[in-house]
């Protein structure tokens, strides 16, 4: 899996540029399907990661990328389920979750937010 760009809004992966969320689950790359989380969108500020989404843990290790600027919320839930299934939970800006992934892409699935 190649990361060819990544700014505000969007990101190139493999030659394909998402202008939304993606889900990097086992070599493929989906649409984060955020509705589940909405519900719990004003006690947060903006919609947060929340295990209500289907999220890709069958991995050793789920990187979380949190934006240009970070601010994608991790709810405590997400982390508490990743210490169950013994997951390796990295949360981090996107542009630091992408080096991470180019790094040491072995065994680790990610969520990529594109914005803030």
């Amino acid at each position: 899996m190649r990361f060819q760009d990544f700014s505000f809004g969007s990101i190139r992966i493999d030659g394909v540029t998402h202008e939304h969320d993606v889900v990097i689950d086992r070599g493929e790359v989906r649409k984060r399907k955020k509705k589940a989380s909405k519900r719990v969108r004003d006690t947060f500020g903006h919609t947060p990661l929340s295990v209500e989404e289907n999220i890709p843990w069958k991995c050793h290790r789920l990187v979380v990328g949190t934006g240009a600027y970070g601010a994608l919320p991790v709810m405590e839930a997400v982390k508490h389920v990743a210490a169950q299934r013994r997951v390796e939970l990295v949360i981090v800006p996107t542009a630091e979750a992408i080096e991470t992934l180019n790094r040491d892409p072995e065994k680790t699935n990610a969520i990529l937010h594109v914005t803030c």
